[in-house]
């Protein structure tokens, strides 16, 4: 499939990018190369393939969940300009 040269200028139009002449020849053959590639893509059959959420099946590793730092919260209550019930107060800045 291929694109037509207005086809690219209202892309950039509507992406709100500033493309000369020059660059807007190489924008197109890119585009329609780009769909070519899509064509092709879509021509696979697919039917008797699974779906798979990774394609190398791989397995996230997760630490252990395991506190590594010290409560510091009361003292960092105790230098703070404002605070109540364990929390910050900040002055108001919306009305």
């Amino acid at each position: 499939m291929s694109i037509k040269r207005e086809d690219a200028e209202n892309i950039a139009r509507l992406a709100k990018l500033q493309v000369s002449d020059d660059q807007l020849e190489k924008i197109t053959g890119d585009l329609s190369n780009i769909l070519s590639l899509v064509d092709q893509l879509q021509a696979v059959d697919t039917s008797n393939i699974e779906p798979m959420a990774h394609p190398m099946d791989a397995i996230q590793r997760l630490r252990a969940d395991q506190v590594t730092e010290t409560n510091n919260r009361e003292a960092f209550q105790k230098i703070a300009p404002a605070t109540e019930d364990g929390l910050y107060l900040v002055p108001k800045v919306i009305e």
